[in-house]
């Protein structure tokens, strides 16, 4: 199908057809997502939400009590559509970095990007301006709408031809009051369904950013599978979490999810674990999306908030331990859908809820997707032994011109860069990043493992574990660790932690050194950053 896009940079900077993943639709039988040639997904998410179930219900909430309802949600999206294409010269396949905290107009900004047929390049509020010049040179970003509170550092990033179109400022050009002047009613651009429609940057874990290109449909297609299928949201749910609206599990979680579904989404800043307890409390939230970490800070403070209205919770981004899983189970009766998804790939591909979810594992395939564990020549292992995880269905890897295209995707399967185990029942265990693998005179050793050993600890809040090189071992394993407040960080709390380990892994696998850090390094969307760790500049002295 001919492309809408007028712009066609997008397209002309996807990968070689040949190095394209094996995108499949099928593989959810007559559940599997199928989309006609012609699609806006925002279209989808908006005017089609409004005609099945109807333009009163609430639709966005914003932290401070406001609520609009889909019909306004709409009537905001076209008016900013309007003044994209009729004021800024917006025309399909525009590149239009989004920039600011968590609210309702920035996804209103983003819904109006997708019905105006432009490309969303959306960006975290942290990021700063050196990361935001390489973001908008790789996609050759000149237009830019950006909340007033984070425009500095787009400003200081100095990128040259930008048009910064700031809102929530109220001045005269700002977005929203050339928005105010418009019509409700805007006739959306006939996208392809392969037209692309966003383009996510991943989130620095490795300190290299890639651009990772997405279609109409794919918006879709994450919805009409994990969402659908396993998260399985009804319209009366209130949606929140952690991760921004830059970050895809934040995109899908706090976006797409709710409106596809007719839900509500609460759209405010993360405030920290206290505050989101606060929202659940305030707003009833029913669904929330937010990594390991966030839950390990909430066990501790739930007791001073109400958070019955929960039924659905949602952990990706890292590893969940059992022990947690097992945990907020004890505390809340909930158990928590893990899952694995990636900016590649758009969201989770494997989980599991409800009587399917079992403690320790990542889960199952979701509908419409295949996994498999693969050796290093490519070739599926058996189920028990440790290989590389391969993943294909509806959405994949396509970078925006970059030779590491070749290393994620292979005949067809998108390699995640994860290790994992497959167990007789067709459960997918978690191992490491297939980087994070530590091989310690001989043996290969999981840092993951040794973190969780180390998190049976009570006096540890935190663990991360990387290998360090050494000249007689190859690599030794090195723990760096959060402490509970007030526990002395001296030599005889690491033989503690060093002989309590002793007791839960094999000693092989026990950290030869320990470090301790006032914070782990994290990306704004909370992922580790252990390729800082290795680089072992932060070091803090011990008491």
């Amino acid at each position: 199908m001919p492309s809408a896009h007028v712009d066609t940079f997008p397209r002309d900077h996807l990968p070689p057809g040949g190095q394209w993943p094996d995108l499949r639709f099928d593989l959810a039988g007559a559940t599997g997502p199928r989309y006609p040639d012609r699609l806006n997904c925002g279209v989808e998410l908006l005017d089609a939400t409004v005609a099945r179930l109807g333009a009163d219900r609430p639709a966005v909430r914003d932290g401070e009590g406001g609520v609009w309802s889909y019909g306004e949600l709409n009537a905001r999206v076209n008016r900013i559509a309007h003044a994209l294409t009729e004021d800024l010269g917006v025309v399909p396949g525009n590149r239009i970095l989004l920039r600011g905290p968590t609210t309702p107009w920035l996804a209103a900004c983003w819904l109006a990007v997708m019905k105006a047929g432009a490309v969303a390049v959306t960006v975290l509020a942290a990021q700063r301006p050196h990361e935001l010049a390489t973001i908008c040179a790789l996609a050759r970003v000149r237009h830019a709408l950006c909340d007033t509170r984070s425009i500095d550092d787009l400003v200081a990033a100095g990128v040259p031809a930008l048009t910064i179109t700031p809102f929530g400022g109220g001045d005269g050009g700002d977005l929203l009051r050339l928005a105010a002047k418009k019509s409700i009613a805007y006739a959306p651009v006939e996208t392809s369904a392969d037209d692309v429609a966003l383009i996510a940057f991943t989130s620095g874990t490795t300190g290299r950013p890639k651009g990772c290109i997405h279609f109409h449909r794919d918006v879709l297609a994450v919805a009409d599978t994990f969402s659908a299928h396993v998260l399985r949201p009804r319209p009366d749910d209130v949606f929140a979490g952690s991760p921004p609206l830059g970050f895809t599990f934040g995109l899908g979680g706090l976006l797409v999810f709710p409106l596809r579904s007719g839900a509500q989404t609460l759209l405010a800043d993360w405030g920290g674990p206290r505050r989101l307890l606060a929202d659940i409390q305030r707003h009833r939230v029913s669904v929330l999306f937010t990594a390991p970490t966030a839950y390990r800070a909430m066990l501790g403070e739930l007791d001073a908030y109400d958070v019955s209205s929960l039924r659905r919770c949602v952990s990706a981004g890292e590893h969940l331990p059992a022990a947690l899983w097992h945990d907020w189970q004890r505390a809340t009766g909930l158990h928590v859908i893990n899952g694995i998804g990636a900016t590649e790939m758009l969201h989770i591909f494997i989980s599991a809820a409800d009587e399917a979810a079992r403690p320790g594992t990542t889960g199952l395939p979701v509908p419409g997707y295949e996994a498999r564990v693969i050796g290093a020549d490519g070739r599926p292992l058996p189920d028990g032994e440790p290989g590389l995880l391969a993943v294909r269905g509806p959405t994949g890897c396509r970078y925006l011109t970059d030779e590491r295209q070749r290393d994620y995707v292979r005949d067809g399967w998108n390699l995640t860069g994860d290790t994992y185990v497959r167990d007789e029942d067709g459960y997918f265990h978690y191992v490491a990043r297939a980087d994070d693998m530590i091989i310690s005179a001989g043996y290969n050793i999981a840092g993951p493992e040794v973190e969780e050993a180390l998190l049976r600890h009570p006096d540890v809040l935190e663990a991360a574990v990387v290998g360090r090189p050494d000249s007689r071992r190859g690599e030794v394993v090195v723990a760096h660790v959060v402490l509970r407040a007030g526990v002395p960080r001296t030599e005889e709390t690491v033989a503690e932690l060093r002989e309590f380990t002793k007791k839960e892994i094999v000693p092989y696998k026990c950290p030869r050194e320990i470090e301790f850090l006032d914070a782990l390094p994290r990306t704004p969307t909370g992922k580790l950053q252990r390729f800082r760790l290795r680089a072992g500049a932060l070091q803090f002295p011990r008491d």
